[in-house]
């Protein structure tokens, strides 16, 4: 468990939980919670990744803005995406197709991130949940959409808990969400979007050329490049 951050020494008056990743989308969403004066409690998930640089990652990241965080591990043994399952070669498409669901979707995987995001802040009282929710720049998984998130908001109103799912980025093209981000200073250097655990990211999964294609829209060279 991470110590509170406390900006400018004073107390936060809201708590939020944030699904968080150590990714270019959920960190930029971390800083803008931030922002707003949220005392930010992150959800970090170890569902099985082919790699344990992203959970590291993240938790670094907590540990140095010394944010509350708790690590969930969970066990996907009937996944076969090719994120869990190290027999599969992550893909590396040429383009990257609207409505087409490539195989590093993870069936459920949102749903199951928000049903503990939803005990955990009716837990400790937090008025929001943040994730870091794309519908733009995405890779087609059906757990991304405006259609989805409309539908989890309903059932946190079903269960009157009078907890909010905040997706700030939800309608953000790559290069929006890097222009947001630097306004908040997010060291994007630290971030980690690699579907590979490398040292360096390899540059051609879906994930990479997303990130490559919001820098570039963004007009800014991409400072996890040379890290």
């Amino acid at each position: 468990m991470g110590k509170r951050y406390i900006a400018g020494g004073g107390k936060f008056m809201k708590k939020a939980v944030v699904l968080f990743s150590s990714g270019l989308d959920s960190t930029t969403v971390l800083y803008y919670a931030l922002s707003k004066g949220y005392d930010c409690h992150c959800l970090i998930f170890d569902y099985g990744q082919r790699h344990n640089k992203e959970v590291n990652n993240a938790v670094n990241f907590a540990k140095n803005l010394k944010l509350n965080y708790h690590v969930i591990k969970i066990s996907l043994g009937w996944d076969k995406s090719s994120l869990v399952d190290k027999s599969q070669k992550i893909p590396e498409h040429k383009t990257i197709k609207k409505g087409f669901v490539p195989s590093t979707y993870v069936p459920g995987r949102n749903t199951i991130f928000l049903s503990y995001a939803v005990s955990y802040a009716e837990t400790i009282k937090a008025e929001k949940i943040f994730l870091g929710i794309n519908a733009v720049d995405f890779s087609s998984y059906p757990d991304c959409t405006p259609k989805y998130l409309k539908a989890m908001r309903q059932v946190m109103k079903a269960l009157g808990n009078g907890i909010e799912i905040e997706a700030p980025i939800e309608k953000f093209s790559k290069g929006e969400i890097i222009k947001l981000g630097m306004k908040l200073k997010v060291p994007y250097e630290r971030t980690w979007s690699c579907y590979n655990g490398k040292d360096k990211p390899c540059g051609k999964c879906d994930s990479c050329k997303l990130r490559a294609k919001g820098f570039k829209e963004a007009g800014i060279n991409d400072p996890a490049i040379n890290v």
